[in-house]
């Protein structure tokens, strides 16, 4: 990395979102967690990383060639409300880099320093959220999930104040980009037509370079995010995700997740959970991100009217047809991965829509017994295995279910061979709330171990390992009833 040369297209091209800046001093850094993988994907050497010398890169302190660092400048809409400027008020984007695979990624710094964009807080960040953060983003990625991915946590050898004195440190980050919905309403807001056309040119480029050229290009971004988000929310209703602060600024251009604050993985099937302490109305509660995925994207085609048509009335239509997209998108990918959770993938036509009534009625089951959704779903494949004996998870008074879904398995193919293709879409392993908390508390009082293990174990969040066992286990009732998430700031 102490070699590498980054570009700085975003801060060249699109200057009036950004404000450029430095990181704060830190006075004793020290690498806590690195991303070898992820360094190699980058082109970098992955021991790089460990070098002493290689620590004021990875918390800003020191540029790299090609770096001008900058904090973006953005809106948003808040639980609903409106800020018209945000931003990045502790984090940096250092520039991009061009992986081995020829993708452009954002190298990017969370807790690096107040910026003007600050708004009172302190700029820092305390240990336990940037591990937390770089420990959900693997988990997400290993589960098939789009994600910003951390590069390395650095400490800083500063004590900030939160509740209590906490261990500060600096997350350094990579995104195909930080371009937000947020950006968008920025720009649209600021009536300066040129700047929200030189946006949507740049995310196309970025992110969807097919539509260069197109006379309707600013349209076809549109349903392209429509459909990525979709996409994107499906896979986390998939795997029992709550982000818990659905904000614009909080939703990406790319369909990646991005801010993992208050986040949490749901134990017991409920669409009304909720862990995030400030949260107070369920607004995002599991449940409703679809809703809430869709609401903040027709806060994106808002701010994409006067680009899709000049007269911006005529751009309302087609707009809004784009948006209504979103339901049936977010239906498509839904019901296709719940088949495939339950075995019933390859079914097509009539065959395909009693898969999708059995997918619905077993989550209407689940809720019913608030039966635990991991566990659930992968004791399905150890029912195949034993022929005809209930797994251990099996929900009580289900045995018309269990028939039904049988005898629709038995009409795609042999069990054992099911079962494996359910194995590989039906996690055993998930962030357990109770287990994440366990990491950092002892991670912040200087204990890596349990951190590095539960990341070790979610790094093959579908095998089946000897000695996991309590990796897989959901934490008590008590324990989810008392159990908030905080955002870290």
């Amino acid at each position: 990395m102490v070699d590498a040369v980054l570009d700085d297209s975003f801060a060249r091209r699109l200057p009036e979102l950004c404000h450029p800046w430095q990181a704060a001093p830190a006075p004793a850094p020290r690498l806590i967690v690195a991303n070898d993988r992820l360094a190699a994907d980058l082109g970098w050497e992955p021991t790089e990383l460990h070098r002493s010398d290689a620590l004021g890169y990875l918390i800003g302190t020191e540029v790299l060639p090609g770096s001008h660092p900058v904090a973006q400048v953005y809106a948003g809409h808040q639980f609903g409300s409106y800020s018209e400027r945000l931003g990045d008020g502790r984090a940096l984007l250092l520039g991009e880099v061009t992986g081995v695979d020829g993708r452009r990624w954002d190298v990017h710094l969370k807790g690096s320093g107040r910026t003007p964009l600050a708004r009172g807080g302190d700029g820092k960040a305390a240990l336990g959220p940037m591990l937390r953060e770089f420990l959900m983003g693997e988990a997400m990625v290993a589960l098939g999930v789009p994600s910003t991915r951390g590069l390395a946590v650095v400490a800083t050898g500063e004590t900030i104040q939160r509740d209590s004195p906490l261990p500060g440190a600096v997350l350094c980050r990579v995104a195909a980009s930080h371009l937000r919905v947020g950006t968008f309403e920025y720009a649209a807001r600021s009536g300066d037509a040129d700047l929200l056309a030189r946006l949507a040119d740049y995310a196309i480029e970025r992110h969807y370079p097919a539509l260069a050229g197109s006379p309707s290009r600013y349209l076809d971004l549109f349903a392209a995010v429509v459909d990525a988000q979709a996409a994107l929310v499906a896979r986390w209703m998939l795997v029992g995700f709550i982000h818990g602060v659905m904000n614009t600024d909080n939703m990406t251009i790319s369909g990646e997740t991005i801010d993992y604050g208050p986040c949490a993985f749901m134990d017991a099937y409920d669409p009304a959970t909720v862990f995030s302490s400030i949260d107070h109305g369920g607004r995002y509660a599991y449940g409703n991100q679809p809703v809430v995925a869709q609401w903040n994207l027709a806060r994106l085609g808002e701010s994409l009217l006067a680009v899709i048509d000049q007269d911006w009335h005529a751009a309302v239509e087609p707009a809004t047809a784009v948006l209504r997209s979103f339901s049936a998108s977010y239906e498509g990918y839904f019901a296709a991965g719940l088949r495939a959770k339950l075995g019933l993938a390859d079914t097509v036509g009539e065959f395909a829509a009693q898969a999708d009534d059995l997918g619905r009625e077993l989550l209407e089951i689940m809720a019913g017994q608030r039966a635990d959704f991991t566990g659930t779903f992968r004791s399905l494949s150890a029912t195949l295995r034993a022929e005809s004996a209930m797994p251990a998870q099996a929900l009580v008074g289900a045995a018309s279910w269990y028939e039904r879904w049988l005898a629709a398995i038995d009409r795609v193919g042999r069990r054992r061979d099911l079962a494996d293709a359910m194995d590989r879409v039906n996690p055993v392993v998930v962030p357990r709330n109770h287990l994440v908390d366990e990491a950092l508390i002892a991670a912040t009082v200087g204990e890596l171990a349990p951190y590095r293990q539960l990341l070790a174990a979610l790094a093959q969040p579908f095998e089946q390992r000897p000695r996991l066992d309590r990796y897989a286990l959901p934490a008590s009732a008590e324990f989810n009833a008392e159990f908030r998430t905080f955002c870290g700031t």
